[in-house]
């Protein structure tokens, strides 16, 4: 297929040059799984339950250790939209 082999130089460039800008990027990158989690909490939140809770739920316990969790808690986006729909 013509232009495939510099379409696939052109994107491994990308994510080398992207790495060699944040080398530690990988540390501070979240799953989709954490995500998933995210939107769960703040769903059930805005409906009126109590983060601890929701936090002893299964779906949470079978997407996240409780190591991800408290790095989860510890999002200042999330602790923000957490308080936000507590007004």
């Amino acid at each position: 297929m013509p232009g495939t082999g510099v379409t696939r130089i052109a994107r491994v460039s990308l994510k080398v040059a992207s790495f060699l800008r944040n080398p530690f990027s990988f540390l501070f990158a979240r799953s989709s799984k954490e995500e998933a989690v995210v939107a769960y909490l703040l769903r059930e939140h805005g409906a009126g339950r109590r983060v601890d809770e929701i936090l002893e739920d299964p779906y949470v316990k079978n997407r996240l250790s409780p190591e991800q969790q408290k790095r989860m808690l510890s999002r200042a986006d999330l602790i923000k939209a957490l308080s936000d729909q507590d007004r």
